[in-house]
């Protein structure tokens, strides 16, 4: 079935959608349904591009609200690991489930996410009808990496069996977490087959004093010389970038991801030097990291944060302009997060939100400076995906089903839950 959106506002003019076959079909003021289509009459609300999160680990809502006043090494190895060990797929399915939810819920359509048992937040983002790109974090730290390999390649297995909404990814952890030779395999395997890398970097002081002390480089550097980085490259966090890294980086291609709300929480010591990667050219997205570190997977938070604290830190207002942050947020400033498209775009994958226009926080004034600074998610009213509507109303269907099932997974992990039965 094909889908119609008339009524809804693009940049200031009353515009049509008509969606077919999960792509654009046209859009535009003369745009109408044809006779067997899925209308919504829009009534005035604005037609923007989806939000994506380029890192986050969907499961650990799971963790949401464990450990939240701890530095990250402490919360990894009291909090998190410990827990994490007792997982199975069905607590994974079900707590990627209520992050898909979530983020239906708050505009996020598509998301790349690094978590154990992918498959199963695989099939919990296709029942919710989103994108993502997935990988399974590979470790080695502890001797076995005969084993890690064999856990990489089993799972670009399984992922590209699931779908095209589904990409696979490799995901070594970190520098710290994956020895020099499975760094190297890592970066053959993604060149031989043209697969994406996800990797956390130069999240704390720390990691690029013990990175210096064992390689002689800086963690960027180090990856470089490990063939790393390309075009196919996202680095999360970043906060402790250089200016040499950040050219490195951009010469090279790769994507930075950045994660003010968790960067914050954890206290990391410093703020992703955002006006020297765009100097640098550096291709840049927005991530919430999970929801244990955050907490939240409302994007339009973190985007808010990611533009104040870069004001703040360059002591400088006009660091960023809102304009700039919302693309950040969409992806446009860093099309692999985004697979390349161009949203709203005959041609383009049918991927789009419609805001509420009774919002008071959308009812006067610019609206990308409303987006970034004044708004939540809860201005969203309906999420589209390949055509197909996820989310009218605010209401995102089966929640009740999921906060139940999550709930359930949460208190067999000895995690609290705080939501009502039933």
């Amino acid at each position: 079935m094909s889908l119609t959106v008339t009524g809804a506002v693009l940049d200031g003019a009353s515009v049509g959608v008509r969606c077919e076959d999960g792509r654009i079909a046209a859009i535009g003021p003369e745009v109408a349904a044809a006779p067997d289509d899925e209308t919504i009459a829009a009534a005035g609300a604005p037609l923007v591009a989806p939000l994506v999160n380029g890192h986050t680990h969907a499961a650990m809502t799971l963790f949401r609200g464990s450990g939240g006043d701890l530095a990250l090494m402490p919360w990894l190895e009291e909090k998190i690991w410990p827990v994490e060990a007792k997982l199975d797929e069905d607590d994974v399915y079900w707590g990627a489930r209520l992050a898909c939810a979530e983020m239906t819920r708050t505009g996020t359509t598509r998301l790349w996410d690094m978590y154990w048992y992918p498959e199963a937040t695989a099939r919990a983002v296709a029942d919710a009808g989103m994108r993502a790109t997935i990988g399974a974090p590979l470790f080695d730290r502890d001797g076995d990496a005969a084993r890690m390999r064999e856990t990489a390649l089993r799972s670009l297995e399984h992922l590209a069996e699931l779908g095209s909404a589904v990409s696979p990814a490799l995901a070594p952890h970190s520098i710290y977490m994956v020895s020099e030779a499975s760094l190297r395999w890592i970066a053959e395997l993604s060149a031989e087959r043209r697969l994406p890398i996800q990797i956390h970097l130069a999240e704390t002081e720390a990691e690029v004093d013990e990175c210096l002390a064992a390689h002689g480089l800086r963690p960027a550097a180090y990856l470089d010389r490990l063939g790393m980085l390309s075009e196919r490259t996202v680095l999360a966090h970043g906060v402790w970038l250089d200016q040499a890294e950040l050219e490195l980086i951009a010469a090279r291609g790769c994507t930075v991801v950045t994660n003010p709300a968790a960067n914050m929480k954890l206290a990391v010591g410093g703020v992703f030097p955002y006006p020297a990667a765009r100097a640098a050219g550096v291709a840049v997205g927005l991530g919430s990291d999970g929801a244990g570190s955050n907490d939240s997977l409302d994007l339009l938070g973190d985007l808010k944060l990611f533009a104040l604290a870069q004001k703040h830190a360059a002591a400088d207002p006009t660091a960023i302009a809102a304009a700039e942050a919302w693309e950040i947020a969409t992806g446009a400033r860093a099309p692999l997060l985004r697979g390349g498209e161009e949203p709203l775009a005959v041609g383009a994958v049918a991927d789009f939100l419609l805001l509420d226009p009774r919002s008071p926080e959308l009812a006067i004034g610019e609206l990308a400076s409303n987006l970034v600074y004044a708004a939540a998610g809860s201005v969203v009213d309906t999420a589209v995906v390949a055509g197909r509507v996820l989310m009218r109303g605010g209401e995102v269907p089966e929640r009740d089903e999921i906060l139940a099932r999550s709930g359930e997974r949460a208190r067999r992990l000895g995690l609290r839950f705080s939501a009502p039965d039933g």
